[in-house]
């Protein structure tokens, strides 16, 4: 890295400037690990209150994510999509007349999340999630692969639940009030483990929705549901704001 050239810039900004340029450009990618202060320091050849100031103010607008302990690393964009509701799969199946059940693959606690983990949940600190793991058949066929990370702060005994006798989906709406919700969805082939709990092949489509809620403010669950491509669409009828 080079030092910051002269401007009339303030040179906390220029520190911005420069950590904003990496991100757009692409090397340091969404959820990578910056520099420590005090390698940006050396590198740019200006104080260690010019760079925290810099990181902090970054922080408070949503490009940064900084994690007490761990680090500082970019932070993923929030994407909005309103064309996915949510709703508890068993319920679907159920209406259409079939039968439901759910195999649990995983059931722990996490006391140490991975950084990724941290960022996701917006923690300041290292904090303990929640993971569980479900298949779901219908009429004996897998059709959705579940994989949830749950607050453990804000959602207390998820981990103690047996999920074959209540969803998550029910559990989690008496647990906590949900109040904001982010979905992405891809497509992406199946891996191994992915195309045996699914009982496809490996590198068969599947479709993945990423789901992120939220309680107030605070991060409530980060999840993945994967399905079978054959044997599974999503889709959505709502109103329009205007309407």
């Amino acid at each position: 890295m080079d030092t910051l050239s002269d401007s009339a810039s303030p040179l906390y900004e220029k520190v911005k400037d420069f950590v904003l340029t990496n991100i757009g450009s692409g090397k340091w990618a969404r959820n990578a690990r910056l520099p420590s202060e005090h390698a940006l320091v050396e590198a740019l050849g200006v104080s260690r209150m010019t760079v925290h100031r810099a990181l902090r103010e970054l922080t408070s607008e949503g490009h940064l994510r900084r994690i007490q302990g761990v680090g500082t690393f970019v932070a993923p964009p929030k994407p909005q999509s309103t064309l996915i509701e949510i709703s508890n799969i068993a319920t679907e199946i159920l209406a259409r007349g079939s039968r439901h059940r759910a195999e649990v693959i995983a059931l722990e606690r996490i006391d140490r999340p991975s950084a990724a983990l941290l960022i996701a949940f917006e923690f300041a600190d290292i904090r303990p999630v929640d993971h569980s793991v479900i298949v779901h058949f219908e009429n004996d066929l897998p059709v959705q692969l579940e994989e949830r990370y749950v607050n453990a702060t804000l959602v207390s005994g998820y981990a103690e639940q047996d999920f074959t006798a209540i969803a998550t989906f029910e559990y989690l709406q008496t647990a906590t009030p949900l109040t904001e919700v982010e979905h992405v969805i891809r497509a992406e082939p199946a891996d191994g483990e992915t195309a045996r709990l699914l009982q496809l092949r490996p590198g068969d489509a599947c479709l993945v929705l990423d789901r992120k809620t939220w309680s107030g403010a605070v991060v409530a669950t980060v999840n993945t549901f994967t399905y079978a491509g054959s044997r599974y669409t999503l889709g959505s009828r709502y109103m329009t704001r205007n309407t």
